[in-house]
């Protein structure tokens, strides 16, 4: 039989649960707006995940919380993730602001990782807001944690995350080092792949003008 601050517990994940749903759905709509408007989707892919148990706890725990209903609440505000990745940097800024006019969402920090790195290169758009679910008693509002990055930053991060995670403690200075070194590769290559992208749409309205009406 649960003690009650498992079911507790219980009942807090499963409102996560519909958090989860909720942003996806949301996130599904907005995107379908957008395309109808502007005939592009600026999205190259993107995921929804909740965190299980055992990584909320682990998280928890590295903060110095017991695994608690109450502090899940506090200190954690990742436990429903949301990664869009898109294809060139215009399109990070383009979908941070069809997030920002959304009815449903309250926008409850930005944190802009593209202007302003992280020292070891890292580099994306996270949005942390607050969901709607709509239950029996009342609508409740839960956490969500959305990460908006390019193709190239998305990369960088995916080995990133590897490479620090062979290191328990402390990363050695030359692979710090490193990292940063070719995370401004990484900004090179964004930049580049922009200036392709424009002159491309440059030639694209020039055959636009060309058709005969």
């Amino acid at each position: 039989m649960k003690t009650e601050e498992e079911l507790k517990i219980s009942q807090l994940l499963m409102k996560y649960e519909f958090a989860q749903k909720m942003i996806e759905t949301e996130i599904d709509v907005l995107l379908q707006e957008f395309t109808y408007q502007h005939g592009y989707n600026p999205v190259e892919h993107s995921k929804v995940r909740m965190k299980s148990e055992k990584s909320i706890q682990e998280k928890l725990a590295r903060k110095g919380y017991e695994y608690t209903a109450s502090n899940i609440l506090r200190h954690i505000d990742d436990v429903v993730g949301v990664r869009i990745v898109c294809s060139f940097l215009t399109d990070v800024y383009d979908l941070v602001s069809i997030l920002s006019k959304s009815s449903n969402l309250i926008i409850k920090e930005r944190k802009d990782y593209i202007a302003h790195p992280k020292k070891t290169g890292y580099s994306s758009y996270h949005l942390l807001v607050l969901v709607p679910i709509y239950l029996q008693d009342g609508v409740e509002y839960m956490d969500c944690e959305i990460q908006i990055r390019t193709i190239a930053m998305d990369f960088w991060a995916s080995l990133d995350h590897k490479i620090s995670y062979k290191f328990k403690e402390i990363i050695p200075k030359e692979v710090e080092e490193k990292l940063y070194e070719y995370s401004l590769m990484i900004q090179q290559l964004d930049e580049k792949m922009l200036e392709l992208n424009d002159i491309v749409n440059k030639y694209k309205k020039e055959n636009q003008k060309e058709i005969p009406s």
